[in-house]
C-alpha cells in the first residue's frame, strides 16, 4: 500500500531539545523529519507532534516547532501516543486512515505508537530515516519487529514521492528540491 496525502497524518514523536543530543543518528533524523513536515504542509497533510515529559526533556526542537502549530503539539507521559486521549482524539477527528511516524526513540515511543495506531485500524508507516534511538542496534531491531508485524517501514523520500504521485503535481518542483 502506498501512503497518500489525502489519507495521511504525519505524527512527529518526541523530537525534543534534550533528547536530540543523545540520539545516534540525530542529524539525519532531524533533517528528514524537517523534510517530511515541509512536504506535509505543502501537500495538505495534517502534522501533529508529541512531547514526552517536556519539563524534563525540553520542548520540540526549534527547527520543527517553527513549522508545527502550537495547537498541534501534545504533551504526554505515555510512551505510546495512541494511549494519550488528546492525541488519539485529534487523530480520530481528522478522519484519515493512514499515519506516517517520525521521531524518537525508535524502539520505545515510535514502536509503541506504531503498534497502538495499527491496532486502532490505522495503516501505519514508520519513516525509518526520520527516526532514531540512542543506539543504532535498538532502531534496527525495532524496524525489524515492526516490519514483521505488518507496519510499513519507509524512507522520507518514499513518503514524499508517494504523496506527490506524479512529476506533474503542483508541488513537485518545490518538494523534489528538498530531497536533493
Amino acid at each position: 500500500m502506498l501512503a497518500t496525502a489525502e489519507q495521511c497524518v504525519l505524527l512527529v514523536i518526541d523530537m525534543q531539545e534534550r533528547l536530540l543530543p543523545a540520539m545516534s543518528e540525530q542529524e539525519q533524523s532531524l533533517k528528514n523529519a524537517l523534510i517530511l513536515v515541509t512536504a506535509a504542509r505543502e501537500m495538505g497533510v495534517p502534522v501533529l507532534a508529541s512531547e514526552q515529559y517536556s519539563k524534563g526533556l525540553g520542548r520540540t526542537v526549534p527547527e520543527l516547532s517553527a513549522l508545527i502549530g502550537p495547537d498541534d503539539v501534545f504533551a504526554k507521559t505515555e510512551f505510546s501516543c495512541s494511549e494519550n486521549v488528546e492525541i488519539r482524539s485529534r487523530i480520530s477527528a481528522l478522519r484519515r486512515s493512514q499515519v506516517v511516524l517520525a521521531g524518537f526513540e525508535s524502539h520505545v515511543c515510535v514502536l509503541q505508537t506504531a503498534f497502538g495506531l495499527s491496532e486502532l485500524g490505522m495503516k501505519t508507516f514508520v519513516a525509518a530515516d526520520a527516526t532514531a534511538s540512542r543506539q543504532t542496534s535498538s532502531k534496527e531491531i525495532a524496524c525489524s519487529r515492526l516490519a514483521r508485524a505488518g507496519i510499513e517501514i519507509v524512507t522520507t523520500e518514499m513518503v514524499v514521492f508517494e504523496w506527490l504521485k506524479s512529476a506533474d503535481a503542483p508541488a513537485f518542483r518545490t518538494l523534489s528540491r528538498l530531497i536533493r
